[in-house]
């Protein structure tokens, strides 16, 4: 595994040089959505909602338990999928997720580093479970929407294509012509690392502490950074060749 004590800036160059589309994760590498608002109470509330009405079965005890939102929305798809309860759901984490985005935090370096690898002539997406109403609010607010728009690929009705899923990795690279070897994406979870894979498409994992790291070497990612400052100072030197 090469880990960002081990990188070598040339190992981390040719991944960049090779990249003429750039997909990125939503929470993590771009911020951290929920910096000022708890995901673990969204997930708590979703899972209190369900009890008021009487849907406390339609979960099993791990996804009771669970801190992630999206866990708890995907136990009532498998159970209901494509109902009305599970749009109204579905609708539910879409307005947490806007609330979060008023304090989400940038992630250190990727406003400098969208920017810089925009101008040497990348194309970027945003490939995420998140949804995209989200994505383009939080953006918007930090004047990178032209960076990315109008390729903003998250989640839809259909939770089944959530990633690990490659759907919208695939809808990426479709909607720009994009073929799976020159593109590379950029997450920071397991799914996102086996979407990647999935699709045929480089990664470069990126984990802020050690238990993100363990995660995603344990799931088979080769790269992993633990800052986007050696990425961002790659894209400089690549645009500068």
């Amino acid at each position: 595994m090469t880990t960002e004590t081990e990188t070598e800036p040339n190992d981390l160059r040719n991944l960049i040089e090779g990249a003429r589309v750039v997909l990125w994760d939503f929470d993590g590498p771009v911020c951290r959505l929920f910096a000022g608002h708890s995901a673990e109470r969204v997930a708590r509330d979703l899972v209190d909602w369900l009890e008021g009405r009487g849907l406390h079965g339609l979960l099993d005890e791990p996804a009771r338990e669970s801190l992630d939102p999206h866990v708890v929305l995907r136990a009532v798809d498998r159970r209901h999928p494509g109902s009305d309860l599970v749009a109204e759901l579905e609708e539910r984490l879409t307005q947490e997720e806007l609330k979060a985005a008023a304090s989400a935090r940038p992630t250190p370096y990727a406003d400098p580093l969208v920017r810089t690898w925009t101008a040497v002539g990348a194309r970027l997406a945003i490939t995420t479970n998140n949804s995209p109403r989200v994505v383009k609010e939080y953006l918007t607010s930090r004047g990178l929407l032209p960076c990315f728009a109008p390729h903003l690929y998250g989640r839809t009705q259909e939770l089944s294509y959530l990633k690990p899923h490659p759907h919208c990795v695939q809808r990426a690279l479709n909607a720009m012509g994009a073929a799976p070897s020159t593109a590379l994406m950029i997450g920071d979870t397991p799914s996102d690392f086996l979407a990647a894979r999935a699709a045929g498409v480089p990664f470069l994992g990126y984990a802020r502490n050690e238990r993100k790291t363990k995660v995603l070497e344990e799931a088979g990612a080769e790269m992993i950074v633990g800052s986007l400052e050696p990425v961002l100072k790659a894209v400089r030197e690549a645009g500068q060749a």
